[in-house]
């Protein structure tokens, strides 16, 4: 056994000191690596004296058993600089190294990611800022791989700067222990530079160690990864100054104090990078001979469980890579259960939050729409709009909470979850019901708001659910509210399924009510129908006699647009006497009006026009100047079908008369379509110009429906005037709009006119064609007066080639008439 010389060997004299430490830590070596957050294997090389550890882990074993690392310090330096060894007594004698011969370039850098994906764009980036401006700082959530795109681009840079490649953890939102002081920080990065620690200033705080820091870095080309910073502060002193050298900085929250340092911000993978990563990392085969190709619909739901992460995504293929008898399912059910390891990343981002903050951020895991705004946040946690707006910046800079687009802010899915684990571990179950409470009565009384913006001929009554929240949005005018309902319709969907569930009836009954305008501009009937059937059943529980009359009204109405005509008669009759008993005018009017166009399409004549004329009254009676106008101009337009013209353009340009605050409402629309069809043969150009306003402004108001109907009245006044080719263009371009609506009942009103310019432009087989669909539809929509007029349509059409079926469709036709209207010769 050789014996050992007079003076041990540093690192094995460091070894022992450490295993001493170990000793009074009573710990084994897995635990004291837990509690230390050092790797357990890099720990053991420590013990044994095979590695000398950084300074900063002897400082953590030391902090761990409350021993003072300074005494330490000599020796580690000894350690981790050696005299040169003697020559081996071995056939291959090295020869010693010359005198005072340099220690090769430190090289810290963790191992780079041999499965990087992705980030081409980022990487460039940081590359670009590095070269510009020699400090980058990269920020993104937890697991967002900050760290890896820092390593990996370090390691790129490695050959342009040979003199040292440092990393350093700065513990910022490490899970146990506090964020690493810029004292130690820059004694450890010092030491790293194999600066003598005489050289190193140990009185007079930390600018005297920063100076000396920046004096050392100043005449090397080195590159420095400062990892996992907590705030400007932190990472400060740490920042290079004249000189080549560089900073790769990374952080969870944006480095605002730094102004100037340039910031490279991280979002998820694409799908795309996510699936490479997931194949890569879990070493599957590509293709379909893999797990993951085998089960391509497990495999997307791992990406989506993973929420496209780079960090998830490599903790569910390691695994998928140690588990070979697993399949991708197996996975997935793994995947599924409880909590994760990102709970404990995104909790020590949490922790940084003050109170009030903290709260927030929990509380948003209860909402269920895809993004929010400042006023939902407001109302949620019951704050001033203001200090909503300012705890959302901070969770923005944070990156726990994400904005994609201005004003608008959503979490990620894994956030999300994390959020709303916390609420239900941290919060009660009465508080988290007050918000969620709060968020129903914003999104009622919001959409209350905006559709007042939207005006209408019948104002819906005033939001009664709930409490009116502090602060709700402005809107300046229909534009911002059609805007706001478009991008709160997934919120505003989600509220109305909270208000079904958790039984807030009002809620269920008021919202559908404050979103007909905006269903009548963007989406289709069936939606709203399944809205107010439950918003009756809502109503139906309130017992409220003036809720139940306007929901039984609104479903009515509702069923009319979908073409259930017989449904739509039945609410009207159930409405009708809980109307009589609430005793308000208004809706009294409006159901009379909404019974007459049910009457009307029915194909009555006489008992329509009698409604219309009493929902005039009724409108005057109210003082709702907007509404009698209304009544008078489909009064217009029911003489116009009968053939009037100039009592119809006599009530139209009554109806135009009256002041209007909406020039695109359903009073100067129908009133110019009304006046320009029924002039078109006296006044042509006039004609054109009313029909073309209106369709421009159904066009502005982005009312589809309304547009084709403006399109098919064109076109019926164009062929008036003989203008054949203009007005077959001009329903075809309506017939085109009903197919992207997916509204094929409402066809059953252009039809026959279609039909009717289509016979006096030399095509009779389309003509017949259109009439004959127009003969199915009818009778299943029970519009007897289309059914009339498509027997008409056909006999016109069949005169000439076959008489006998022609007589056959006339005789039909007149009697459907004389059915309808008793009286007319």
């Amino acid at each position: 056994m050789q014996q050992r010389t007079a003076r041990a060997d540093p690192q094995d004299e460091l070894a022992a000191r450490l295993r001493m430490l170990q000793e009074l830590s009573g710990l084994g070596v897995r635990a004291l690596a837990r509690d230390t957050a050092l790797s357990s294997s890099s720990l053991s090389r420590y013990l044994s004296g095979q590695t000398v550890p950084p300074w900063s882990a002897v400082i953590a074993l030391c902090r761990l058993v409350k021993r003072d690392p300074r005494p330490l310090r000599p020796l580690w330096e000894r350690a981790s600089n050696p005299l040169p060894a003697p020559p081996k007594t071995s056939r291959q004698v090295q020869p010693p190294s010359p005198a005072g011969a340099p220690r090769p370039p430190r090289n810290d850098l963790p191992r780079d990611a041999p499965d990087f994906t992705g980030r081409q764009a980022q990487l460039a980036a940081v590359l670009a800022t590095v070269e510009s401006s020699r400090v980058v700082a990269i920020d993104g959530m937890a697991g967002v791989g900050k760290t890896c795109l820092a390593v990996h681009a370090a390691h790129r840079l490695a050959a342009d700067y040979p003199d040292a490649q440092l990393y350093l953890d700065l513990h910022g939102f490490t899970e146990g222990r506090e964020p690493l002081d810029p004292d130690p920080a820059l004694r450890t990065l010092l030491a790293a530079l194999d600066v003598p620690s005489e050289k190193i200033p140990q009185e007079g705080g930390i600018e005297p160690l920063a100076a000396c820091w920046r004096s050392e870095l100043a005449s090397r080309r080195a590159v420095v990864v400062l990892d996992n910073a907590a705030d400007a502060d932190q990472v400060r002193p740490l920042l290079p100054g004249a000189g080549a050298s560089i900073a790769l900085i990374t952080s969870r929250n944006r480095l605002l104090d730094l102004d100037e340092v340039p910031p490279v911000s991280l979002d998820v993978l694409t799908p795309q990078e996510s699936a490479e990563l997931l194949a890569r990392a879990s070493g599957d085969p590509s293709g379909p001979d893999g797990r993951l190709g085998r089960d391509p619909e497990s495999a997307a739901e791992v990406l989506r469980l993973c929420g496209h992460l780079p960090l998830a995504l490599r903790l569910a293929a390691a695994r998928l890579r140690h588990r070979p008898g697993w399949t991708v399912g197996i996975l997935v059910e793994r995947m599924r259960e409880g909590a994760n390891e990102f709970d404990t990343a995104f909790a020590m981002s949490v922790r940084q939050l003050d109170r009030g903050q903290r709260r927030l951020f929990r509380l948003l895991g209860l909402l269920l729409g895809s993004s929010f705004d400042e006023y939902v946040a407001a109302a949620l946690a019951d704050v001033p709009l203001r200090s909503a707006r300012a705890m959302l910046e901070d969770l923005l800079d944070a990156h726990l909470v994400q904005q994609p687009a201005p004003g608008r802010y959503r979490l990620h899915d894994l956030v999300h979850q994390h959020a709303r684990r916390a609420a239900e571990e941290q919060d009660s179950v009465a508080e988290r019901e007050q918000a969620l409470g709060r968020v129903l009565d914003y999104y009622v009384h919001a959409a209350a708001a905006a559709d007042a913006a939207m005006p209408l001929l019948s104002r819906s009554r005033a939001a009664s659910a709930g409490r009116p929240p502090a602060e709700l949005p402005r809107f300046t005018d229909k534009k911002a509210a059609l805007f706001w309902f478009v991008t709160e319709y997934s919120n505003l969907m989600a509220a109305f399924e909270v208000a079904a569930a958790t039984g807030a009836d009002a809620h269920a009954c008021e919202l559908p009510r404050f979103m007909r305008t905006f269903f009548a501009r963007r989406c289709g009937t069936t939606h709203l129908n399944v809205l107010f059937e439950r918003s009756l059943a809502a109503a139906r529980r309130l017992g409220d006699p003036l809720q139940l009359a306007e929901a039984h009204s609104d479903l009515g109405f509702a069923r009319y647009n979908a073409g259930r005509m017989a449904e739509a008669e039945a609410a009207y009759e159930a409405a009708a006497p809980l109307v009589s008993q609430a005793g308000d005018t208004r809706l009294e009017a409006e159901l009379i009006m909404r019974r007459g166009y049910l009457k009307w399409d029915e194909g009555y004549v006489e008992e329509p026009l009698e409604l219309f004329r009493l929902a005039g009254k009724l409108y005057t009676e109210a003082d709702c100047p907007m509404g009698a106008a209304h009544a008078t101009s489909y009064e217009a337009w029911a003489m116009l079908q009968l053939g009037h013209r100039e009592e119809a353009a006599r009530l139209a340009r009554q109806a135009l008369d009256i002041p209007h605050t909406d020039p695109a409402s359903g009073l100067p629309l129908t009133a110019r379509i009304t006046l320009g069809v029924a002039i078109a043969h006296e006044e042509p150009g006039e004609a054109v110009e009313h029909l073309q306003e209106a369709l421009a402004l159904a066009r502005e108001d982005g009312h589809k429906h309304n547009e084709a109907w403006c399109l098919n009245c064109l076109g019926v006044a164009l062929r008036q005037m003989g203008r054949y080719e203009e007005a077959l263009a001009s329903h075809r371009q309506a017939f085109a709009l009903l197919d992207e609506l997916f509204e094929e009942h409402w066809k059953i009103h252009f039809l026959n006119s279609y039909g009717e310019t289509c016979r006096l432009a030399g095509l009779p087989e389309e003509a017949l064609r259109l009439h004959r669909q127009a003969l199915e539809v009818a009778p299943k929509l029970g519009n007897r007066y289309a059914e009339a007029l498509a027997h008409e349509g056909i006999a016109i059409v069949l005169d000439g080639t076959d008489p006998a079926a022609a007589a056959e469709h006339r005789a039909a036709g007149q009697a459907l008439l004389h059915e309808l209207n008793p009286g007319a010769s």
